[in-house]
């Protein structure tokens, strides 16, 4: 008797975390991740994020309330109405950093070594960006606010790449630049390569 009642109790639990669940997990996913929208009030571009936990517990009864967490305009403008929400209840991916990244290097090819990118992955072996100056920047490096204007004057740059510029800068004891006197190598994509 004791089986059976466990059994009915575990499955009245399962069923309770399987509804309850879809909804705080779909809501929580959707609206985790730093955004960039363009704030009504100017006109420009800020970075925000949603509070996730806020939305999450919210659509257990429905339409998850949103609010910001976040906004780089704050402290200054924290007591904003919080209209550029609608821009996320509108397209919340779109707005999305990595989905903006990883648009921007769709397609193209590291301007160093003319390797196309494939899909990348952001939790490991990062691309970078090459600036006007010539320097090597990394994305973390770089307020999600200003994205739309270094998406216009930088260009790509594989990990690969990014990593030989850090460890010839850091180390220049030890560092050789032969590309000068032999031409360069260009690699063929494996697969593997475009898997980061």
């Amino acid at each position: 008797m004791n089986t059976e009642l466990f059994a009915i109790a575990l499955f009245l639990v399962l069923a309770s975390l399987y509804f309850l669940g879809a909804p705080l997990v779909g809501a929580f996913v959707k609206y985790r991740g730093k955004r960039v929208i363009t704030c009504p009030e100017t006109r420009e571009p800020a970075a925000i994020e949603v509070d996730t936990r806020r939305a999450a517990l919210s659509a257990l009864e429905g339409d998850p309330d949103l609010k910001l967490k976040t906004c780089s305009r704050w402290p200054e403008r924290e007591d904003c109405g919080q209209e550029c929400l609608l821009q996320i209840q509108v397209s919340p991916e779109d707005c999305l950093v990595r989905k903006m990244l990883s648009e921007w290097y769709r397609g193209r090819t590291c301007v160093l070594c003319e390797l196309e990118f494939g899909d990348i992955s952001w939790s490991d072996h990062k691309p970078a960006m090459l600036s006007p100056e010539g320097r090597i920047v990394e994305w973390r490096d770089v307020p999600a606010e200003r994205l739309p204007d270094v998406f216009e004057t930088h260009q790509p740059v594989c990990w690969d790449c990014s990593l030989t510029s850090s460890l010839m800068h850091s180390h220049l004891e030890i560092a050789v630049d032969r590309s000068r006197i032999s031409p360069p190598i260009i690699r063929q994509s494996d697969g593997c390569h475009n898997d980061w």
